[in-house]
């Protein structure tokens, strides 16, 4: 179970960290060319803001768990991506992007996975 968990921590830790630096370091207008069409919903600030939680999610399903340090904070980390795919999901349907849809709710279900994995199931130090 651990390394299936450790599998799933690095392949959210690598996609928020690279969709974070992205909406951190693009302008929201390139990033709407590039098809992230609803940060036209939102100013350049929130943009940014959405940017380092994804950022600080992806690290924090990673760091915590390889340091040995404070490893509470990968199963916390994860529900926390949990919340940002479920605002994720709702700017989507709001916004009648039915098909992209899919991509927020296969990372929810892999960060709720990992949350609980690391809670419960296969917690570090058990």
């Amino acid at each position: 179970m651990s390394i299936a968990l450790w599998i799933i921590a690095g392949l959210l830790g690598l996609a928020f960290i690279a969709t974070g630096l992205m909406k951190l370091t693009q302008p929201t207008e390139k990033l709407a060319e590039r098809g992230l069409a609803w940060t036209e919903d939102f100013t350049p600030s929130q943009v940014k803001g959405i940017g380092a939680v994804e950022l600080l999610g992806g690290l924090g399903v990673i760091l915590p768990g390889l340091t040995g340090i404070a490893p509470i904070l990968v199963p916390t980390a994860a529900t926390g991506l949990v919340v940002v795919m479920i605002g994720a999901i709702a700017v989507h349907i709001r916004r009648k992007e039915t098909s992209a849809i899919a991509l927020p709710t296969v990372l929810l279900l892999l960060a709720a996975f990992l949350a609980v994995g690391r809670f419960w199931l296969a917690p570090f130090g058990a």
